[in-house]
């Protein structure tokens, strides 16, 4: 079905519950939230479907984006273990993780549309408009998202400071 391997399912179905792990700490806190339940779901799914790419990708770009998704996820969990948190490692955080689910979504994406519906894909080339267009729109997601962030944290930090004085 789909033209899937064993491998790919077991790729396609261990990192599926990223997805929605992602969507509620996005529309609950506006980040993705390491150290909470849907945040240890969105960890081990995004090992798993990072991990298992390597064995099922047959092209150098997934190699890649498999490499620096491990590299965010395991960047934007290990600041949250240094000592002395900082305001730095808040945004290091968010920025990682956010990352790791935009290169969540964009092969995501990317393999829906080349594959659905069974047989007759909504795009055959990986140069389609189709394509080409819900990238862009995740990319710019992905830059909307990351500036309403920063400047939520931001402003948590100027709000703290003045409780503070």
């Amino acid at each position: 079905m789909f033209g899937i391997s064993p491998l790919g399912w077991l790729h396609t179905l261990g990192s599926l519950p990223a997805i929605p792990a992602a969507a509620y700490m996005l529309a609950r806190h506006g980040r993705i939230v390491p150290w909470s339940r849907a945040g240890a779901v969105y960890f081990v799914a995004m090992l798993i479907g990072a991990a298992t790419v390597f064995l099922v990708t047959h092209q150098g770009a997934g190699y890649g984006v498999g490499a620096l998704t491990i590299l965010l996820l395991l960047a934007g969990y290990g600041v949250g273990l240094l000592p002395g948190q900082s305001r730095a490692a808040r945004y290091a955080e968010t920025i990682c993780l956010s990352l790791t689910v935009f290169l969540l979504m964009l092969p995501t994406v990317t393999e829906i549309l080349r594959r659905v519906p069974d047989g007759n894909p909504f795009v055959t080339s990986l140069n389609s408009p189709l394509l080409l267009g819900f990238q862009g729109s995740l990319l710019v997601m992905l830059i909307v998202g990351l500036a309403a962030q920063i400047i939520h944290l931001r402003s948590q930090g100027r709000t703290a400071a003045s409780s503070a004085n």
